[in-house]
C-alpha cells in the first residue's frame, strides 16, 4: 500500500505527498528505487547512484555524464519519481525545524505564522489557504491584533488555513518584494512536509490583506488555484496574469475610504470585459454589498468554498506573463533569467505549435513537459507574425527535472525539457 501511494502521488500530476509518504519517507524512497531498478535504463541507473550520494559529493547536475542523455517518456516519469522522493527527503530534513518554529526568514525579514488543520486530507493531499491580515502603517500591537483575528476568521471544510504575520508594520504589508519568496517557501514547506496538494493552494486577505491579494494574485498567479480579495485597494495591480486564475472580489458598498468600493466594482467590470473578449479565461466573481461598510460581517466567507471548487492547472495552453514592479524568473511553463519591469509575453499552445507574442523580452526559456505537448514529436515555436524561432524535437533530460525540482518542490509542474528561445 505504501508503494502504491507514493507512485500514485507522482504518476498523477494533480496528486502530492500523502501523509503516509511524509511519515515513512525512508521506506518509500527505498521501495520506489527498488521498483524503478527492475526496468532501469543505464541513465536511470546512474541517476539513482547520483541521488544516493551525499549532496556535498554530487557534481553540478549539468556536468554529470548522464544528465543530458535523452529520456523516453517512461524514463522521465521514473526519473521524476526518484528525484521527487530524494528532494522530499532533503527538504524534510532541512525544513522541519523551520516549520515547527512557525517562522519564515528571508534576509532580515521574519514572518511568523499560525495555522489550523481542518478536516481529513482528501486523496491527493490537503489544500492550503494563505490568509493575510489587515492593519498596515500602524504600531506593531495593532497589526498583531489584526493577525490574531485573521487566524480564525475563515474556516474551510478541509485543508491547512494559514495566517502569516507580516514582516513589517508599513502600509504595504503584503506586496513588498520579500513577500513573494516567503510565500513560495511556505508553499514548498507545506507540500514537502505536510503533504499539501500544490494544485490546491489559495490566497486571500482582508483590508490591507486585500491590498496584498490584488497584488500577489497576478504576480504569483501560477501558484494559486484561486484568489479572494476582501475589502482591499488595488493600487497599481494589473490584470493580464489572471487569465487562468479563479478570482473573487468582495467589498462593502459603503466602504468609501480610498475608493475601495468603486474600485472593486470597476475591477469586476474590467474582468467581465476580459472574460467576454477571451472565452474560457478570467474566471471571476465580484460582489459589492450595498449594506456593508468596511466590515462585511462575514458575508465574504462564501469565497472559501467558492475557491475550494477550483484546482490549478499547472500546464495551461495559454499564458499571459506581465512583469510587475516585483519581478519573477519563473511563471508556469516559462522562465526568464533577466526579468525587467513591464516585460510582457503571451504564449499559446496549439497542438505541437507554441506561438509567442512579446514586449521587451529578448530571451525566454520554455519549460516543457508531455503534460503540455508530445515531446516524442517535433515542436514549432513561432511569433504571432509567423516568424519561425525553432522547429525540431526537444529531449527530456534528468538535468531539466532536477533543476526544476530544485527551483520549486512542485512535482506537478516539473519540466522534463527546456528550450531557450531568442526573440
Amino acid at each position: 500500500m505504501a508503494l502504491f501511494l507514493a507512485i500514485t502521488w507522482v504518476d498523477h500530476v494533480s496528486h502530492v505527498v500523502m501523509k503516509s509518504f511524509i511519515t515513512t519517507s525512508t521506506v518509500l524512497i527505498g521501495c520506489i528505487a527498488s521498483s524503478a531498478a527492475k526496468d532501469a535504463s543505464p541513465t536511470i541507473d546512474q541517476l539513482e547512484k547520483w541521488l544516493a550520494q551525499p549532496a556535498a559529493k554530487q557534481t553540478v547536475i549539468t556536468k554529470a555524464a548522464f544528465a543530458n542523455a535523452s529520456l523516453s517518456k517512461g524514463e522521465a516519469a521514473t526519473a521524476l519519481k526518484l528525484i521527487t522522493a530524494a528532494r522530499a527527503k532533503t527538504l524534510q530534513s532541512e525544513r522541519a525545524a523551520e516549520l515547527n518554529a512557525k517562522k519564515i526568514t528571508h534576509g532580515k525579514m521574519v514572518m511568523p505564522f499560525e495555522y489550523i488543520e481542518y478536516g481529513a486530507a482528501p486523496e491527493g493531499g490537503h489544500s492550503l489557504y494563505i490568509s493575510m491580515h489587515g492593519g498596515g502603517g500602524a504600531p506593531a500591537r495593532v497589526n498583531d491584533g489584526q493577525w490574531k483575528n485573521q487566524i480564525r476568521l475563515y474556516k474551510p471544510k478541509e485543508g491547512f488555513y494559514l495566517a502569516p504575520r507580516a514582516a513589517t508594520n508599513t502600509w504595504n504589508l503584503w506586496h513588498q518584494s520579500h513577500i513573494d519568496p516567503m510565500f513560495d517557501r511556505i508553499i514548498e514547506n507545506f507540500v514537502a512536509l505536510k503533504g499539501v496538494n500544490p494544485n490546491k493552494v489559495y490566497v486571500t486577505g482582508y483590508s490591507a490583506g486585500g491590498d496584498g491579494t490584488y497584488q500577489l494574485a497576478p504576480r504569483m498567479a501560477d501558484r494559486w488555484a484561486g484568489a479572494a480579495m476582501m475589502a482591499g485597494h488595488p493600487g497599481d495591480a494589473k490584470t493580464p496574469n489572471l487569465n487562468n486564475l479563479p478570482y473573487f472580489i468582495q467589498c462593502g458598498g459603503k466602504d468609501a475610504a480610498y475608493k475601495r468600493n468603486t474600485l472593486a466594482a470597476e475591477w469586476g467590470k474590467k474582468l467581465d470585459k476580459l472574460a467576454k473578449e477571451n472565452p474560457g479565461e478570467y474566471p471571476h466573481k465580484c460582489i459589492v454589498y450595498p449594506q456593508h461598510g468596511h466590515w462585511m460581517k462575514l458575508d465574504c466567507k462564501q469565497a472559501i468554498p467558492w475557491m475550494a471548487k477550483n484546482t490549478r492547472n499547472p500546464w495551461p495552453k495559454k499564458l499571459n506573463w506581465y512583469q510587475d514592479n516585483v519581478t519573477h524568473t519563473r511563471f508556469a511553463w516559462m522562465a526568464n533569467t533577466k526579468p525587467v519591469k513591464d516585460q510582457f509575453i503571451t504564449a499559446r499552445v496549439n497542438g505541437q505549435v507554441i506561438t509567442l507574442d512579446t514586449q521587451n523580452v529578448a530571451k525566454i526559456t520554455l519549460r516543457l513537459s508531455d503534460q503540455l505537448l508530445d515531446l516524442d514529436q517535433a515542436i514549432t515555436v513561432k511569433t504571432t507574425a509567423g516568424k519561425e524561432l525553432f522547429k525540431g524535437k526537444v529531449k527530456r533530460t534528468a538535468a531539466a527535472l532536477i533543476q526544476s525540482m530544485n527551483q520549486r518542490f512542485d512535482p506537478s509542474s516539473a519540466a522534463s525539457a527546456t528550450l531557450e528561445i531568442t526573440l
